[in-house]
């Protein structure tokens, strides 16, 4: 008990370990940072993916419509 009465051993210490938990709040907040953004990124990749996929389907119906609206040649084989 005398120990952690004594000022000249209390006072560094608290010192020491405030300045350890402000770094360490520092740090959590930088990386949650990059994190959020991390994230971000990913989903703006995956929106823009979606966007691309839709644009190809819509692509492929186009194709497949005009397929089906020409007119077969008469004389041609089935494949």
């Amino acid at each position: 008990m005398s120990a952690l009465a004594n000022p000249g051993l209390v006072v560094p210490i608290s010192a020491f370990i405030m300045v350890v938990l402000i770094v360490a709040v520092n740090c959590i907040k930088t990386m949650r940072t990059r994190e959020l953004q991390a994230h971000q990124e990913l989903r703006m990749r995956e929106m823009e993916h979606e966007r691309k996929m839709k644009e190809l389907e819509i692509e492929k119906a186009k194709i497949e419509l005009e397929k089906a609206r020409l007119p077969k040649p008469v004389g041609s084989v089935p494949q």
